[in-house]
């Protein structure tokens, strides 16, 4: 993508499946926000509106896919899948194949993945870990003898651009991702790939014919607050968009780094991040959870999910056992495990009313390193189960991530929520 963005071309970036982390290392590349694209959590129609709508004005799309090309929500069907994708957007597959330990077999196992669904469109090859020109060539050979897709790169392997991880996967693109690096990389793909090669096979893709979104209504101006810091970074820019198009100004806050939420909100919300590594700054910010405190104890509606709902809970308790107080709305603590404790695609419905009804069903994503302790049978459970996610009085917090696409009449109730509660102030 920064390969292709030095050139002077405008870039448009996206990722399959669940994923907050790549989409910041996108935007740093292309200086385009990137959009997730999910075929279990949306509707085919919806990604391909969100797909025409953030790639409007661009030169050239690029997705990332997620895990393999055909791993998805289950071993036996392509839903969530990258193939999925590829086939609904009918854009061309290019394959990064690790080479570091075969030559011929490459062959192989390109062929492999090309005869595997005769519905893709598998274009190119690119092998990474690569030695030196001849184990280059060698690939070149065998995949050319047997194969219909294309050779066009050879990376080799490089540890000076390697990037660092943590337990919930890469570490946040602000934080690792330097100018120097990014410009590394782009030196690295424009010696070792086939650049044009590679635009020649976008612009063989197949153009989409995508209907009009519904419009929808803007009945209500509400102002919502969205914490948005180092602890807090993990959005779905489809979230936010809905929430903007059901009438919501989106008004951003540190709960590190303020005092105080900012004034006349008419609503929060508290999506995922890490708040586990600053939990003893978000503790020390006694004024900003205080501020919290007073705005759910005085009916303001708060949406939280995952980090989010940590925040909300009387601690959280660290790999070292220290515990660091939080807003304490929901009586238990969060304790950080040493091994992932959920990950996964789920489907809810509501157990509780507040801005849901009935019938309402919602998919979304856990990955997380904690796990609380036994939340009281007093609190109200939110989503039915095996959801951990509970409502306290105008508050709904869960583990889930939502995808807000995947039923649109939830940002619209929230919406229509913090407005009620905004007009039953003013009387």
């Amino acid at each position: 993508m920064a390969a292709l963005a030095r050139r002077g071309l405008r870039v448009q970036p996206f990722k399959v499946g669940p994923d907050f982390i790549d989409p910041g290392f996108h935007a740093a590349a292309c200086g385009r926000p990137s959009h997730n694209l999910d075929g279990w959590m949306l509707p085919r129609q919806a990604n391909l509106e969100i797909f025409s709508r953030a790639a409007a004005g661009s030169d050239v799309a690029i997705v990332e896919g997620v895990m393999g090309l055909f791993d998805g929500h289950s071993a036996c069907g392509d839903a969530g899948s990258t193939a999925e994708m590829a086939k609904w957007l009918a854009a061309p597959v290019l394959l990064a194949v690790d080479a570091s330990a075969m030559a011929r077999s490459a062959a192989a196992l390109v062929r492999g993945f090309e005869s595997f669904d005769p519905a893709l469109e598998l274009s190119g090859v690119l092998f990474n870990r690569t030695g030196g020109p001849k184990h280059a060539e060698m690939l070149r050979e065998a995949v050319q003898a047997r194969c219909r897709a294309v050779p066009l790169g050879f990376l080799p392997a490089d540890e000076r651009i390697a990037l660092p991880h943590r337990h919930l996967g890469l570490v946040l693109a602000g934080e690792a991702l330097t100018a120097q690096c990014l410009d590394a990389m782009a030196d690295w793909i424009e010696r070792h790939v086939d650049l044009d090669a590679l635009l020649e096979l976008a612009n063989h893709s197949t153009a989409l014919e995508v209907p009009p979104s519904p419009t929808r209504d803007r009945p209500h101006a509400v102002s919502i607050g969205i914490a948005r810091d180092a602890a807090f970074c993990f959005y779905y820019e489809e979230n936010l968009r809905l929430l903007r198009e059901c009438g919501a100004e989106l008004i951003e806050f540190s709960p590190i780094a303020d005092a105080h939420l900012p004034a006349a909100l008419d609503g929060l919300y508290l999506g995922g991040g890490y708040p586990e590594l600053h939990a003893a700054a978000l503790a020390t910010n006694q004024t900003m959870l205080e501020s919290i405190r007073e705005f759910a104890s005085g009916g303001g509606p708060v949406y939280a999910e995952c980090g989010g709902f940590l925040y909300l809970t009387e601690a959280i308790v660290d790999a070292a056992g220290r515990a660091h107080p939080m807003a304490g709305i929901f009586p238990t603590r969060a304790r950080m495990q040493s091994r992932l404790a959920a990950l996964g695609y789920l489907q809810v419905e509501p157990a509780s009313t507040l801005w849901l009804r009935p019938g309402m069903a919602l998919r979304g994503h856990e990955f997380r390193h904690s796990a609380i302790d036994p939340m009281p049978s007093s609190i109200e459970r939110a989503w039915g189960a095996p959801a951990e996610s509970y409502r306290a009085g105008s508050v709904l917090a869960s583990y889930i991530h939502l995808h807000f696409l995947s039923c649109p009449e939830f940002a619209a109730g929230f919406v229509r929520h913090c407005a009620q509660w905004r007009e039953g102030r003013s009387q």
